[in-house]
């Protein structure tokens, strides 16, 4: 909501001459580590947005949602059984859209003990439609042990093609940190946005030094980047990294480190996905670039 009513303030004119340059041009692509696999740098979060339940007319919107994402390039979908009814929605609406290469399903475990964690990832499956999830992940860490080392046994046997670990909002760095020191996992995912960028100091170097892929969720810190940025004018050097408004400048700052594979902004609008969308296209910022962005954003 605080996004919508920042969107509105906007001239929808600004935005026009650049959406026909989208949907020529390739989305920017990163390498998983752990395989060199290349998927696109912003994927798409579920969390509030996708919990439609039945209804009809948001499950209406949220296709059009999804079939803009994949128009526009995006592959990574991520999901949780935390999040209601996400993952029945997206299960049922991926036979309704055209993507045109296969999605990376990507969800999480999210319930205390290793017999209820394989029931409950089982389940997801079937609510997804799909044979296999591309990349499994224990939510914020609970019941981490006893989790992974089922997905361990399920990556060795196919059921997987890749595991990881989840924390949000900033919390339990100390713990994701050890976590990632002992543990080969294939992708890790935390909060990192221009409002938080404490996964700077520790979290992504280490990434890097281990080999494993970032997601990175909240990217757009909830909205509330929107709120800071509200009656402010875009400077005019965004558009040298190719931004024609707020949410690609800040997604941009986010897919430009070097140890990000990728964001996942989370919308249930058309409009937003294709501004989401266009941090995946043109220009991303130099080393240089990002700190201008730093300072802007502390100005607002």
């Amino acid at each position: 909501m605080k996004r919508r009513r920042f969107v509105e303030t906007i001239s929808a004119l600004s935005i026009l001459p650049f959406i026909g340059e989208e949907e020529q041009a390739d989305a920017i692509t990163r390498s998983i580590p752990s395989s060199g696999e290349r998927i696109p740098v912003v994927g798409m979060g579920t969390w509030l947005t996708f919990d439609a339940g039945r209804s009809a007319e948001r499950r209406a919107r949220l296709r059009g949602v999804l079939q803009t994402f994949f128009d526009r390039g995006g592959r990574l979908i991520d999901s949780s059984p935390m999040y209601g009814s996400s993952e029945s929605v997206v299960g049922d609406l991926l036979p309704q859209v055209r993507p045109p290469r296969a999605p990376f399903a990507a969800t999480k475990v999210w319930i205390p003990g290793r017999r209820l964690g394989i029931s409950q990832m089982e389940a997801s499956r079937k609510l997804w439609g799909v044979a296999r999830f591309d990349l499994m992940q224990v939510h914020n860490l609970l019941d981490w042990e006893g989790h992974l080392q089922t997905l361990k046994e399920w990556k060795a046997s196919g059921r997987v093609r890749y595991i990881g670990v989840t924390t949000s909002h900033g919390r339990r760095h100390d713990e994701l940190e050890r976590i990632m020191r002992r543990e080969p996992l294939d992708f890790v995912q935390f909060t990192y946005n221009l409002a938080d960028r404490s996964a700077e100091s520790r979290l992504l170097p280490l990434a890097h030094e281990r080999q494993m892929g970032v997601i990175i969720n909240r990217p757009l810190d909830g909205g509330d980047l929107f709120e800071r940025a509200r009656g402010k004018t875009l400077p005019g050097w965004a558009r040298d990294i190719d931004c024609a408004n707020w949410s690609q400048l800040f997604l941009k700052f986010i897919v430009s480190h070097p140890s990000v594979t990728c964001a996942i902004p989370a919308t249930s609008q058309v409009a937003h996905m294709i501004e989401n969308m266009g941090a995946a296209m043109g220009r991303l910022p130099d080393a240089a670039m990002r700190r201008r962005i730093v300072d802007h954003f502390a100005t607002l």
